[in-house]
């Protein structure tokens, strides 16, 4: 199993493997009616606060029963929202993350299949890029009908309304930058560490990206009031990463140059650079750190 996913994808393979349990709450309708529970949604809930509705069913339709299980899983697919892949992306895993609660309705309300086919042409392509396949546990003929009662696919109105929507803004660390001689220099003074390194694992807390470097890929040119015992037990933290996009971050096996600072005891990224082995501007950055002078 690769340890690995871009940022701006998503963790799939967490979710494949919950699926098991999901396939079965699908086919068990009566599961809800006795002991379902109508909750708030949380502003921690990135992927579906300040949806069209405030409260949603647990235990939901992929079978999470507590509210920091769904917190967990559901921040896996913020960045394919990202993507863009279909504008009914949020509609269709909300559905089924956070499904509405309608206090008439004794059943979840689930997606329709038009919905989930829909979602599946635009996005499954962008998934298998990256070597995932879409999920058996979203197996579109597990959906109902257009006919009975489910979410529907938007009209074309509310399809222009949704591709029209704010693309995320780029995180500050992975903002392109031309910088000379001396302001890569400026830079690697300011920041109390600049690393080389792969990627191990990424996961999300809080709205934060956590991302846990290879500890045998890791090449350290500055550290500054950071020990190589705070690299080992301190994931780098990018922060926001989950309302921002950082296609920096798109080749899963790159290596990367990131710097930044030490704060309230978190290691916090202020840049992060996919590094290209014999591309001139990282032949500038390599001169620079040899002749660092702060």
């Amino acid at each position: 199993m690769r340890a690995l996913l871009s940022l701006t994808l998503l963790p799939l393979l967490v979710l494949v493997h919950a699926g098991v349990h999901a396939l079965h709450v699908f086919d068990q309708p009566g599961l809800f009616s006795t002991r379902s529970q109508c909750k708030p949604i949380p502003p921690a809930l990135h992927l579906c606060h300040e949806i069209e509705y405030a409260e949603m069913r647990l235990p939901n339709l992929l079978g999470h029963e507590a509210m920091s299980e769904v917190l967990q899983q559901a921040a896996s697919w913020v960045p394919l929202v990202q993507k863009r892949c279909h504008p009914d992306t949020r509609k269709f895993l909300c559905s089924l993350f956070a499904p509405v609660c309608l206090p008439d309705v004794d059943e979840p309300i689930r997606p329709c299949r038009s919905l989930c086919e829909a979602v599946r042409h635009g996005c499954a392509p962008v998934m298998a890029a990256f070597g995932f396949p879409w999920p058996e546990m979203l197996r579109c003929s597990r959906f109902p009908p257009d006919d009975d009662l489910c979410i529907p696919a938007g009209d074309n109105g509310e399809r222009a309304t949704a591709a029209n929507e704010t693309v995320p803004k780029v995180c500050d660390a992975c903002k392109e930058k031309i910088e000379d001689d001396s302001e890569m220099v400026d830079s690697l003074c300011k920041n109390d560490f600049a690393l080389k390194i792969k990627v191990k694992e990424i996961t999300y807390m809080n709205g934060d990206t956590k991302i846990i470097p290879e500890t045998k890929s890791k090449t350290i040119y500055k550290l500054n009031g950071v020990t190589e015992r705070d690299l080992r037990k301190t994931a780098l933290l990018l922060k926001d990463g989950l309302q921002c996009s950082c296609e920096e971050m798109n080749d899963i096996n790159s290596a990367y140059l990131v710097m930044g600072q030490k704060q309230d005891g978190n290691l916090v990224i202020t840049s992060l650079k996919r590094w290209q082995k014999g591309q001139r501007e990282f032949k500038r950055i390599s001169r620079s750190i040899r002749k660092m002078q702060c």
